[in-house]
């Protein structure tokens, strides 16, 4: 039974559109006790731990949430800002920005938010303000371009868990992925551009996804063929033949085989096979995070170095850059298109609604 208080409603009111802008999540803080925090929400998740529940549970709080929080805080505090976590930072900046992108366009009674699958602001807050501002259609974003069940489908979860505590729930719509959006395509294209305008080319372009185990492919999830997808358009849109980059997996968690090849293996295999430069970019990443910033541009960058590399570049994720924002902007239009994202010309049109509803006999 739905438990959560519904907000006043006004007969007449303009019609809302609200856009919520999802990403994985973040501690609050560089430290242990955030981390445990954290970390027991992020890998409490079914979707994320596929493994019998009884089982995980007492691995998880028996073991992991003992010895991992104090190692992740470290890491984690290599990379703060005296903002917050990196990719809390550049997730609000994409939600003002895409509020604003989309303003510039004409969508003014468009209502933006953002939000973390795991940690604070939570995708239920966020629908709770949303549903509060008089958005009756709400339009979903995961911030993972490629789909998978243990990111996107948990998005998806979260949105149905608060639904099941509402009476009106709003109209949704759903990105599942983006992953050969022509947008998305040039703005990845135009950061790699970018970068090698200012430090030269590479001898390899390493295109690294962040992993999942192999036995998420045999179930049926598009996750792996999608990124060998975005690897191969961007490959092309820069003209690369195929013997001048490489897509890699990183991230591994536990013992089980995990999508192949793993990235820090293949750099230190290339280190080893004379190759000087290796360029690395992450463009399952929308945002950067301790997935790129420590992972890759530390402990990577560090190994392909040892193995005799001498040049090792690391690409910025697409983060607020004009061309992601333009190409986010356009993916949001096509998916609000018949929906109402544009505020009435003067308060006389929401006057009349009013007026008409309540000659038909509504109440105040």
């Amino acid at each position: 039974m739905a438990s959560r208080k519904e907000p006043p409603y006004t007969h007449g009111q303009a019609a809302k559109t609200g856009i919520v802008l999802c990403n994985l999540g973040t501690p609050e803080a560089p430290t242990a006790p955030a981390l445990r925090k954290y970390l027991a929400q992020f890998l409490g998740d079914s979707r994320v731990v596929e493994i019998p529940r009884p089982l995980w549970l007492l691995i998880l709080h028996g073991v992991i949430l003992r010895v991992r929080p104090k190692k992740s805080a470290a890491k984690y505090a290599t990379i703060w800002t005296p903002e917050g976590s990196p990719l809390k930072v550049w997730t609000e900046k994409q939600a003002t920005l895409l509020r604003g992108y989309l303003g510039e366009r004409g969508h003014t009674a468009v209502e933006v938010r953002y939000a973390m699958r795991y940690g604070e602001p939570s995708v239920a807050r966020q629908l709770d303000e949303l549903k509060a501002a008089g958005c009756t259609r709400i339009l979903v974003v995961p911030a993972y371009p490629q789909y998978s069940a243990t990111t996107t489908a948990s998005v998806f979860d979260a949105v149905y868990q608060w639904a099941a505590d509402i009476r009106t729930i709003p109209e949704f719509r759903f990105i599942n992925h983006y992953h050969d959006h022509p947008g998305y395509i040039d703005a990845l294209k135009a950061s790699v551009h970018k970068h090698w305008m200012a430090h030269g080319r590479p001898d390899k372009l390493v295109m690294s996804f962040h992993g999942v185990p192999e036995r998420t492919l045999h179930l049926g999830d598009t996750y792996h063929c999608e990124c060998h997808k975005t690897g191969r358009l961007l490959a092309e849109a820069l003209g690369l033949k195929k013997e001048e980059y490489v897509v890699t997996f990183q991230s591994r968690f536990g013992k089980a085989k995990w999508l192949e090849p793993y990235t820090e293996p293949t750099l230190i295999k290339l280190g080893q096979e004379g190759v000087k430069r290796a360029d690395v970019i992450c463009p399952g990443f929308s945002s950067d995070c301790i997935e790129t910033l420590e992972e890759i541009d530390q402990e990577v960058r560090e190994a392909f170095l040892h193995a005799g590399g001498e040049s090792f570049h690391y690409i910025p994720c697409l983060n607020d850059s004009a061309p992601w924002m333009s190409a986010l902007t356009d993916l949001c239009e096509q998916h609000m298109q018949g929906w109402p994202t544009r505020a009435a010309p003067d308060a006389a049109a929401s006057q009349a609604a009013r007026e008409r509803a309540l000659a038909l006999g509504a109440t105040v």
